[in-house]
């Protein structure tokens, strides 16, 4: 298409129906023809353009509305004119536009708005070049911004226009002007439209963007008031802008600037403020900034904390240091980190105003929360700032703990709990903590375990928690002082002058200890399992001994034990099945059933109620704790009875203990006598015990509980969380609130209870998700808002907070456990036990019948209705919500069973249910309408097509006839929560209607009617997928109709709409409905251009948005766009889009990016890398190391690497080596720490000289993120298997890469010092995961180029020159801050360099060998290891270095068999390595036979007093490795090693004193263990999928299995009944299964057992005929038959069987086996045996199904089996002659069926015969008589098939030669042969004599014309002298015929022949010389011309002396 057509408007196609949408496309197609036009084209098409533009906006006739996509377009294409072409007119233009939007009469609101829109765009890109026109703009704006009677759009249009001039043409604007602009934009900002609002801050922010803007303290403070005053109706976007504006200005405070003469402000000043602000007393510097640190935030916390602030404005202010803290950057809050703690702690932690109440101290600890870790910590604090940050909160706060100094107050438990919860999420992010850290938090986290105070006990412990698991060398010394500690005091606390704080103190040292038992399961190797077993004796004993104290005391024990109790579950089933009989003793004695005494409340005091409820309470958490982490393993039938039984006493004391309340205890909120100041009060434990019954009934299950407790149950969890009487607050605050109308909504009480309401979300997790936020992932993902803007939003509007103390079994729970929170926040006990009851509630009612679910929902129905309630209207509120809540769980949770699928779609229970979701359906809670409409979905999927069909008529009335807007959206949801739980399938015939429905909903000008309504059709659409393609055009038209509204608009509307749809964004769910009708086209959208390009107009101008949120939506429509339609879309102009995002501030943009990057280069990597190139790849490296926490880019940068390294892996490497070049804050603070310690390593000196790399101390400033380095470390991993296994060998040799010329920068081999570097700087860092990955890239190193040669010197390899790098890399791994990971990584490492060649002499391998030996020395001795500088291991950490160990030296053994020098290494260690390998797999039998100890306590490879947890761990790691060490002892015993012999008798001693049993009957004493395990391995692989792990294993057991049945190791075991008969099912299935590989192996056992036991069974053989059945010699014999047969082809059976080389060597091994078994049954069975397999081989001879050749390769199998050991005798003879004669007539049969036959399988199959029956012949020992008639028939094929064109002559031609050659041994049928093949070969010379040069098949015929020849002179060394002139006269005028002397020069054959006759003529000169004179006289010349020939070129040809080797020196 032409410019001008594409420029060329038809003004006719404007007045259609359709005339917005041509008219928009047009644009769309303008805008990009304009970019890319020649500008002399542009500028003579302009003035025609731009007149079309002028009237789009201005709205002439019969142009559209210029509606938000019209007025967008035009203007980015004025100011693409303007930018590119002529700009005279701008100005012309301009004052249109200006006078258009002056005229009110004159023009619409839309058009004014469009007008004002271009103005605004038109001079924030060119305003400094038409200043003139600011003034009048600015007259303009005012006058519009001050008329209130304008519509809203156009005064926030007006002012939008007005800020975007400023921007670059404030200059312009004359000072009364500007003060009128500041005087209207700050009345603005409490305007009444949230709009106006936004748009004034943004035009203030642009009015403050230099410090000389703010003059005064006065203004600040006046800005500040103003925002906060609008913070009470802000809405989301509103505070954002107001936001802003506040950071804006308080940070110009920190501007620095000449200070006036008089600084009142200074005068106010403490000394403290001095020293934060930093500025020099004398006064050197000539300015300062407004407000030290201090004052700038205080502004904030005064207002903070003023007490009529609602947490609103609360939250909002928060918003304000979130975008303050922002903006002023990572470099102004890391150095001033402790002036920001500071404040946030005395300023906003500690007032008294937000301690009053629990609620206010969680909703402060929160906000001051998602400061400290979600912004500062996460985002702005590098890992050095990390680091000081802990090392700070440490030394201000932690430390101060208890105060030592008298006069100093110690920080208060509200300011510690902060402190601890900022330092757990510090220690997390770090991952490791560096020396400097661990020194300054491990003492003061122990000391704080004994603070009074539960919530700062629970900190500490979590802390300690978190402590320990990121420094894990630390966790045993912390255990170890737990325990005293806790021991002391209970010590201490049973005498009487115990002070007060010692039971608390006890508590906190118990919550200590739960929490570090939690890390046992995660850090399994380095704490010793003897202390749990210490710690539950110990709890064993307090709950013994706690009758014989007071409640003070006894209360404090039993808290104390069933915590500890309960942390000893989380050790799992192989700790705790030891002990469950014990406990359930103890659980039975905590829980009896409850007697009419026990509950009678005569006599009781509220201490005794207290310790009875605290008492049960504990000891159901340890319940809990069991059921959660032992659950299923333990949990069997009867003990789920015993606790059902147990469960049920607790409900029945805790409904008995509500009864029986008297006067005495109607006060239930006060304090615990027991704890002054900090117990719960019996309301408390009341709901605490009930939160714990009904958690233990939801984790136990309900299969062994009686009908009657699941009622009682049912009932008392209504009654709970619906009823009128569940609200446990005060009625008559309650009622005074209804009445005066203060409850505006529940989500807005801030008293931590709201009224009984449920914390659980929609998706039915907890209001304090994963995030801690109150808004579902959903909605979230709809707002596209960043994490941060939610936490803050959310908190407003959450009445809950939870926290770590209100439920201490968190601090028990594993990290496998689903908790992903890095602070665990349940919610209160209050609001815990509501949730609970919803739980087991949705859970327990769907398995009860018909009747009784709908008699319970008819309770609720009763329970929310009840006249009670409407006095207590917050309780109604949240009874409501509880209701709807639990029954939308219950119908997710009835999918799970098809009886719970019945009992709910009775028509009874879908009657009472919708009854009750109807009404949350019209309720104007949000929260409400959601749940009610999703549980309304669900109840449709159970319910039958009438229930629906008639819920859709309900709710389509609804819509007709409700007006209420709240009312419609609840009927939206409905309709796409109902669609998408039916599905498109079932609700196919309603599809119409509801999109019907929701289409006229979406048009609404109400916000929230059409929000929903478009939300709701998005879910429809993905749900009806390709049944929705009849509507995708009505869908896509109206999506651009609602674009065009003006009420669809963020600012349009009236002002209550306005005000409303700031928090519902309609574009973001526009372009989700895009995006799923992108996906419902799908490969469609190929074939629809007008379909295809609206759709990418609209995503295009969608994505050109402000708003990030709907920039976000449209990326992923992009996305979906790139998957069906990517050739229509300008990658490279999208990429630029995307990298641009990339450096954005704003994270979900970022985050999408990433995602769509992600896309592209799994799309196409090569295509990225021309577009982006290296730098991109390195920004993403940047990015990952900025903001760690953004997902995605790892598998960019991993997925980009994957398809590209292969090409270029030196430019990933170099990537790689810059992150690695750079050291972590880890490294630099452990450096600093211990610069002085220590001493250089002399091989990694020579390591940083020798590579020319610089020392750590001069490696500059330069940091990285460790996780960053791990990545590029893993990076690296993957290059080298990558290329490693590409193939492509110039990648790892040198030599070959220079003789192929290929540049050598860019190969691998090249940059083998770098990895090696790199790997060293790895293993030399702090960080273990750093350090693990860099000896993985070592190893890679190894084994990748071992085997490459150095280029500089012949015969040598490449890495022996790098043999002291290598070792100073593996060095570190044996420092004493090693891990037991890292040393077993760096043992296996220096094995594999050991092993793998490059240096052979044992006196050079250095310290790497001298690394190894000493930690097999170490295994030697028992109990626990001490590697190298490591000290004292634990016990679990020794077995497995024991393990990893033995491992590497199996390896050795195993390549031993290929490297011959590795016998030197292994030969002075092979008697203790056969002990301590047999030792381990005994071990490891134990192991898995889950005995409770070894039976051994002696061995050396497991401490005996290894523990049932230790099992756990440590099977994984023998399971990794037993198979490797059962593999070497297979491999020793296959060389006779008499060590392993020995040990596996169980007997040490040397060569000299080991004797065998030539044959032992008894088997050896570890016989059976590792013949159990190879036979189990075998057995349990069976059915898996072939694999290289999988078939590792089975041919190791194999090979093991082929030793162990010889006789000195299995002696007569083997043949036991029951073994035998297993080992043999076994080899019969494995015959069937497995593939050849491991069936040679089979097979390999199978002979060995054979021929080795043969000599016990010679009597049964002796005393018997034939093959006796049951003799295991004969099903040996079966078992290889049955091999062979599985292994040779079948017609029209097809296996699939690996290779060919692989059945071929199947076949060979299987034959010779069979051979070789049959010898043991002697010469009279022996012919039987050989019948058998000649019969086998003859099946093979007739195959044609195979397409490889199997025979040709195996005839040396068939010549074992005719060859004949032993001599012949009697019918031995006869015997063998029918076989042979069989065997030959076969052959001939096979031939004469493929006469006329050809193709390969013919010519094959024909080729195989004829070798076997040359083989028949020439193998036949002469006493067997051959057929006459066979021989000749065998002859005659022979000659027949010489003439054949192909090649089956040559191969007749080697059988001739063949059998030619074997006649000169004399026999007879040999020498018959020749007479009758003679003729045939002659004709065949004469044949190939007469045929051209040019015939095709005249190479192959010269290849058998030279067999023919050697046949011929073979046969004439065998003629006699007096002979020869016979046979002469016979071959010589044959040759002749061969022979062209006239050729120049001679051909090869010509050559060939002469060879062979003077070979005659040198050996019978005589004979030669009367051949030729009898010979023809041109024949005769013919031979003389070409003797001649040949004679002379010798004679005259130069003899070349050879050339002596020389031994050339290379100086080194």
């Amino acid at each position: 298409m032409s410019t001008a057509e594409v420029l060329d408007l038809d003004e006719s196609k404007l007045s259609g129906d359709n005339g917005d949408l041509y008219l928009f496309q047009w644009l769309t197609s303008t805008e990009a023809t304009i970019n890319s036009l020649p500008v002399d084209t542009l500028k003579s098409c302009q003035s025609t353009v731009e007149s079309v533009m002028v009237k789009a906006i201005t709205g002439v006739s019969p142009f559209p509305s210029p509606g938000r996509p019209i007025r967008n377009s035009v203007a980015r294409c004025l100011i693409n004119i303007y930018s590119r072409g002529e700009t005279k007119t701008r100005f012309d233009v301009m004052q249109s536009f200006i006078k258009t939007a002056s005229d009110p009469k004159a023009s619409t609101d839309i058009v004014r708005v469009a007008c004002l829109y271009c103005i605004a765009e038109i001079m924030a890109e060119f305003g400094s070049q038409i200043m003139s026109l600011m003034n009048e703009i600015a007259n303009l704006g005012l006058r519009i911004l001050k008329s209130s009677s304008n519509a809203v759009i156009l005064r926030y249009h007006a002012l939008r226009a007005l800020s975007k001039s400023l921007s670059s043409a404030g200059r312009a604007v004359t000072e009364p002007i500007a003060k009128d602009i500041l005087k209207q934009t700050r009345n603005a900002l409490s305007d009444k439209a949230l709009p106006i609002q936004r748009a004034a801050a943004d035009a203030l922010v642009i009015q403050y963007s230099e410090a000389e803007s703010v003059k005064t303290l006065a203004d600040v403070q006046a800005i500040v008031n103003t925002c906060v005053k609008a913070l009470e109706t802000a809405d989301d976007p509103s505070r954002r802008a107001i936001s802003r504006l506040v950071a804006q200005v308080l940070s110009l405070t920190q501007v620095a600037k000449v200070a006036p003469v008089v600084d009142t402000s200074k005068k106010s000043k403490d000394e403290g403020d001095d020293q934060e602000e930093g500025v020099t007393q004398a006064g050197a510097e000539p300015s300062k900034p407004m407000l030290t640190i201090t004052e700038m935030l205080s502004i904030l916390s005064t207002t903070f904390n003023n007490p009529t602030a609602s947490r609103k404005v609360r939250t909002g202010i928060f918003d304000f240091y979130i975008t303050l803290l922002t903006q002023l950057g990572p470099s102004f809050v890391e150095p001033n980190y402790a002036v920001i703690v500071q404040h946030l702690m005395s300023e906003i932690v500690s007032p008294y105003r937000n301690s009053s109440t629990a609620y206010e101290v969680l909703f402060v600890r929160k906000l001051v929360g998602i400061l400290l870790r979600d912004l500062i910590g996460d985002r702005m604090l590098s890992e050095q700032g990390q680091i000081g940050a802990i090392r700070e909160l440490s030394s201000s706060y932690l430390k101060k703990w208890p105060s030592l100094m008298p006069g100093k107050s110690p920080p208060s438990h509200l300011i510690l709990v902060v402190a601890l919860k900022e330092v757990s999420g510090l220690l997390q992010q770090l991952g490791n903590a560096p020396p400097p850290v661990q020194e300054a938090l491990e003492d003061p986290l122990i000391q704080l375990l004994s603070h009074p105070n539960t919530a700062t006990q629970a900190a500490a412990a979590w802390c300690l928690r978190c402590f320990c698991f990121s420094t894990p060398l630390r966790l045993p010394k912390a255990v170890i002082s737990v325990i005293e500690l806790l021991q002391r005091d209970i010590t201490s606390m049973e005498t009487p002058s115990a002070p007060p704080e010692v039971g608390r103190r006890a508590i906190g040292h118990a919550y200590g200890l739960a929490a570090l038992f939690a890390v046992i399961p995660e850090r399994p190797l380095y704490v010793s399992y003897d202390m749990s077993i210490k710690v539950l004796d110990m709890a064993t004993q307090l709950l013994k001994r706690a009758g014989e104290h007071d409640l003070a005391v006894a209360g404090v024990e039993v808290e104390v034990a069933w915590t500890c109790i309960s942390s000893l579950m989380a050790l799992g089933p192989n700790f705790v099945r030891s002990h469950l009989p014990q406990l359930l003793v103890l659980w039975r004695n905590a829980l009896p059933k409850p007697l009419s005494k026990d509950t009678n409340a005569a006599g009781r005091s509220i201490g005794e109620w207290t310790f009875l409820l605290q008492v049960r309470e504990a000891a159901l958490g340890a319940i809990l704790s069991f059921l959660r982490h032992n659950s299923p393993t333990l949990v069997t039938l009867d003990v789920a009875r015993r606790l059902a039984s147990l469960l049920s006493n607790a409900l029945a004391f805790s409904s008995a203990f509500v009864l029986q309340q008297n006067e005495d205890l109607q006060d239930i909120t006060g304090v615990n006598p027991l704890n002054p100041g900090v117990g719960p009060s019996l309301a408390v434990r009341d709901a605490m015990l009930k939160r714990r019954i009904y958690q233990c009934f939801v984790a136990l299950g309900f299969s062994s509980i009686t009908e009657s407790l699941q009622s009682t149950l049912i009932q008392s969890v209504i009654g709970l969380f619906a009823s009128p009487e569940g609200y446990v607050g005060s009625g008559i605050q309650a009622a005074i609130a209804t009445s005066s109308g203060s409850i505006s909504s529940i989500w807005n009480v801030s008293d931590g209870y709201a009224y009984g309401l449920s914390s659980l979300g929609i998706q039915g997790s907890t209001i304090e998700n994963d995030h801690g936020d109150g808004v579902s992932d959903e909605k979230k993902e709809k707002l596209n808002r960043d994490i941060l803007e939610t936490l803050i939003d959310s908190l407003a509007i959450t009445p809950i907070v939870g926290s770590c103390e209100h439920d201490m079994i968190v601090l028990c729970r594993s990290r496998s456990q689903p908790l992903t929170q890095s602070w665990p926040e349940p919610p209160p006990p209050s609001t815990g036990v509501v949730d609970a009851a919803i739980e087991l509630f949705s859970l327990l009612l769907p398995l009860q019948d018909a009747p009784t679910v709908a008699r319970n929902i008819a309770q609720l129905t009763q329970h929310i209705r009840s006249p009670k309630l409407d006095r207590n209207i917050g309780r109604k509120s949240a009874a409501t919500y509880n209701s709807t809540m639990a029954l939308m769980l219950m119908l997710k949770n009835g999918v799970q069973t098809r009886l719970s699928k019945d009992v709910i779609s009775s028509s009874q229970v879908t009657n009472a249910l919708t009854e009750i979701l109807k009404d949350g359906l019209f309720d104007g809670d949000s929260e409400l309408r959601a749940v009610a409409s999703e549980a309304l979905g669900g109840l449709a999927n159970f319910a039958g097509t009438t229930f629906l069909s008639s819920q859709v008529k309900f709710l389509v009335d609804q819509v007709l006839t409700n007006r209420d807007p709240h009312g419609r959206a609840g009927c939206a949801s409905a309709f796409g929560s109902i669609y998408k739980q039916v599905g498109g399938l079932a609700a196919g015939p309603l599809l119409k209607t509801t999109i019907n429905v929701l289409m006229s909903l979406g048009n609404d000008p109400h916000p929230v009617v059409h929000y929903y309504a478009l939300s709701a059709l998005g879910d429809v659409i993905n749900a009806a997928s390709l049944s929705f393609a009849p509507f995708i055009s009505n869908t896509i038209g109206m999506l651009f109709r609602l674009y065009m509204m003006e009420t669809h608009e963020p600012e349009g509307g009236s002002i209550f709409n306005v005000n409303v749809s700031g928090s519902l964004p309609t574009y973001h769910v526009v372009c989700q409905i895009i995006d799923a009708v992108i996906a419902v086209l799908g490969p469609e959208l190929r074939e629809s251009a007008k379909t295809r390009k609206l759709l990418l107009d609209l995503v295009t101008e969608f994505s050109k948005e402000e708003d990030e949120g709907i920039r976000v939506e449209a990326i992923k429509c992009m996305q979906h766009f790139l998957m069906f339609g990517a050739e229509f879309i300008d990658i490279p102009e999208l990429v630029k889009g995307f990298r641009k995002y990339l450096s954005s501030s704003r994270r979900p943009l970022k985050t999408a990016s990433v995602n769509a990057l992600y896309q592209l280069v799994q799309r196409d990597s090569f295509m990225m890398s021309k577009v982006g190139g290296d730098s991109l790849v390195e920004d993403l490296f940047g990015m990952l190391d900025d903001d760690p926490t953004i997902e995605g880019v790892r598998n960019i940068i991993s997925s980009w690497l994957q398809q590209t390294v292969v090409h270029n892996p030196s430019a990933w490497i170099d990537l790689c080596q810059r992150i690695m070049a750079r050291t972590t804050a880890s490294q630099q603070a452990t450096d600093a720490a211990s610069k002085n310690a220590g001493f250089q390593d002399d091989e990694a000196e020579s390591l940083n000289v020798g590579l020319g790399g610089a020392s750590t101390s001069s490696r500059g400033n330069l940091t990285s993120r460790w996780r960053t380095q791990l990545f590029a470390l893993q990076c690296l991993h993957q290059i080298c298997v990558l290329v490693g296994q590409s193939g492509r060998r110039e990648h790892l040799d040198l030599v070959l890469a220079r003789n192929q010329k290929i540049p050598l920068s860019g190969l691998l081999v090249s940059r083998v010092p770098d990895l090696i570097r790199m790997a060293f700087t790895a293993s030399a860092a702090y960080v273990t995961e750093i350090r693990l990955e860099g000896l993985v890239v070592l190893r890679d190193v190894i084994e990748i180029f071992a085997n490459s040669p150095d280029p500089e010197y012949e015969d040598a390899l490449l890495l022996e020159q790098h043999q002291a790098p290598i070792t100073a890399a593996l060095t570190p791994a044996f420092s004493s801050d090693s891990t037991p990971e890292i040393l077993a990584s760096a043992i296996q490492a220096c094995a594999i360099f050991v092993g793998c060649g490059v240096v052979k002499d044992v006196g050079r391998m250095g310290r790497i060998l001298k690394l190894l030996t000493s930690a097999l020395e170490q295994s030697k001795e028992s109990g626990q290891l001490s590697i190298g500088d490591v000290g004292e291991l634990s016990p679990n950490a020794s077995v497995m270095l024991r393990v990893s160990t033995l491992t590497a030296w199996a390896d050795l053994q195993v390549a031993s068999r290929h490297q011959s020098y590795l016998q030197e290494v292994l030969q002075p260690y092979r008697a203790i390595l056969a002990t301590l390998w047999v030792a381990t797999l005994r071990d490891y039998a134990s192991v898995r036979a889950d005995s409770e100890v070894l039976q051994d306590s002696s061995s050396m490879a497991l401490n005996a007093s290894y523990s049932g947890m230790g099992r756990e761990i440590l099977l994984p790691y023998y399971e990794s490795s037993w198979w490797k060490i059962l593999k070497a002892i297979g491999t020793a015993m296959d060389t006779n090693d008499q060590f392993v012999v020995a040990a596996m008798d169980g007997r040490e001693g040397s060569d000299k004193s080991i004797t065998t049993k030539a044959l032992r009957d008894d088997p050896t004493v570890y016989f059976h263990v590792l013949f159990g395990l190879a036979y189990e391995a075998l057995v349990s692989y069976a059915d898996v999928a072939p694999s290289a792990p999988r078939n590792d294993i089975v041919l190791s057991s194999l090979e093991a299995l082929k030793s162990l049945v010889k006789p000195e190791y299995a002696g007569k075991a083997i043949f036991e009944p029951v073994v035998f008969d297993e080992f043999r099912s076994l080899a019969f299935r494995m015959a069937v299964v497995e593939t050849p590989l491991v069936q040679i192996e089979l097979v390999n056992v199978v002979s060995s057992l054979a021929i080795s036991q043969s000599t016990r069974f010679e009597v049964e053989l002796a005393d018997s005929s034939g093959f006796p059945p049951d003799l295991p010699l004969t099903h040996c014999l079966r078992i290889c038959a049955y091999v062979l047969r599985q292994g040779i082809p079948k017609r029209g059976v097809s296996r699939d069987i690996a290779t060919p080389a692989e059945r071929v060597s199947l076949l060979l091994t299987a034959f010779r086996a069979l051979a070789a078994i049959g010898q043991t049954f002697g010469p009279s069975r022996n012919e039987d045996v050989r019948a058998i397999a000649i019969s086998l081989y003859s099946e093979l001879l007739k195959d044609e199904t195979s397409g490889a050749d199997l025979c040709g390769p195996t005839l040396p199998a068939l010549k074992s089996i005719l060859d004949v050991t032993t001599p012949l005798e009697g019918d031995a003879v006869e015997k063998y002659g029918k076989l042979i004669h069989g065997l030959l007539s076969s052959c001939l049969q096979n031939i004469e069926e493929m006469r006329g036959r050809e193709g390969p399988s013919a010519a094959m199959k024909i080729k195989n015969n004829l070798l076997v029956t040359v083989l028949i012949l020439t193998s036949t020992p002469e006493k067997v008589q051959l057929s006459q008639a066979a021989v000749d028939q065998c002859c005659y094929l022979i000659s027949l098939k010489l003439e054949e064109v192909n090649e089956i002559s040559l191969t007749a031609a080697h059988c001739a030669k063949t059998i030619i050659l074997a006649a000169s041994s004399g026999v007879p049928i040999l020498r018959y042969c020749i007479k009758l093949l003679m003729p045939g070969m002659i004709s065949y010379i004469g044949n190939v004599a007469s045929l051209g040069d040019e015939d095709p098949n005249r190479e192959v015929h010269n290849h058998g014309v030279e067999e023919i020849m050697k046949s011929f002179a073979a046969f004439f060394n065998t003629v006699p002298e007096e002979h020869r002139v016979r046979l002469l006269g016979v071959l010589l005028p044959v040759s002749v015929l061969l022979l062209d002397p006239s050729r120049s020069p001679p051909s090869p054959g010509h050559m060939r022949v002469l060879s062979h006759l003077l070979a005659f003529a040198t050996s019978s000169p005589a004979s030669f010389k009367e051949a030729t004179a009898k010979l023809d006289t041109a024949v005769r010349e013919t031979l003389e011309v070409s003797l001649r020939q040949a004679l002379g070129s010798r004679a005259n040809a130069t003899p070349q002396m050879p050339t002596k080797p020389q031994i050339s020196l290379r100086t080194f």
